[in-house]
């Protein structure tokens, strides 16, 4: 093959439909994408923080294509989340264990169910969602949250047979400072945890948002890879 014959920028002028786009890792692979030439729309909850998002990344990306309504899309991505149901099992009731998956696993489902209909059949079009570590590293009172984590592992895998040949994937970020920790806990106590954890990781840090948005960017691109949990920890996993 030479060199001439292959496109090293594969998200060029690709459609990036993105689900929590609007804070956090979803923002992170939004100006990945932006950066990367692609078109990007942005779904959010809430409609003020979508007009906020559109405008602060059309100021970063001036010359970048953002959609505010889509048809055709490339990729799917899933990061839209809310605040984990931490708490003791003895406090875990029905209606808690069902309300802590309504964003994280039941809508990502659904989303790649009716997303797929707007996605070209073939390995270009990807639909990544969105773990976390905890499905593979336990720790006290996160049983509501961790078995959808883990679920989501085996519905991407699963879809990735469902859906093809579209590629179905799925990140699992460790500890990443993002804006959902406000709603969790004061700047004085996520600054403790940050600083715990940065010591105990192998890298000695804690990632930010645009670090683990290259994850999904290269589960976007490799057209070779699907039904996969690609992590990203900081090394958390291995101490």
């Amino acid at each position: 093959m030479s060199s001439g014959s292959y496109n090293y920028n594969k998200l060029a002028g690709k459609h990036v439909l993105i689900f929590g786009g609007t804070s956090g890792i979803g923002l992170g692979v939004a100006k990945l994408s932006l950066a990367a030439s692609a078109r990007v729309t942005v779904s959010s909850s809430s409609s003020k923080r979508i007009e906020s998002t559109v405008q602060d990344l059309k100021s970063e990306f001036p010359n970048a294509q953002l959609q505010g309504h889509t048809n055709q899309v490339d990729h799917i991505v899933f990061t839209a989340t809310d605040a984990p149901a931490i708490m003791p099992v003895q406090e875990i009731t029905r209606e808690k264990l069902i309300a802590a998956g309504q964003v994280r696993f039941f809508a990502a489902v659904l989303v790649a169910k009716i997303g797929s209909r707007y996605l070209s059949p073939g390995p270009d079009s990807s639909i990544t969602l969105t773990t976390g570590t905890n499905w593979e590293h336990p720790m006290p009172n996160w049983t509501a949250v961790a078995g959808y984590l883990g679920g989501t592992c085996s519905v991407a895998r699963n879809l990735a047979v469902d859906l093809k040949p579209i590629r179905v994937n799925a990140v699992s970020p460790g500890l990443v400072k993002t804006p959902l920790w406000n709603n969790l806990m004061s700047e004085e106590e996520q600054e403790k945890i940050c600083q715990f954890s940065a010591a105990k990781n192998p890298t000695g840090r804690i990632a930010q948002p645009e670090e683990v948005a290259e994850a999904y960017l290269y589960l976007m691109k490799d057209t070779n890879i699907t039904g996969r949990i690609v992590s990203t920890d900081s090394g958390a996993l291995l101490v």
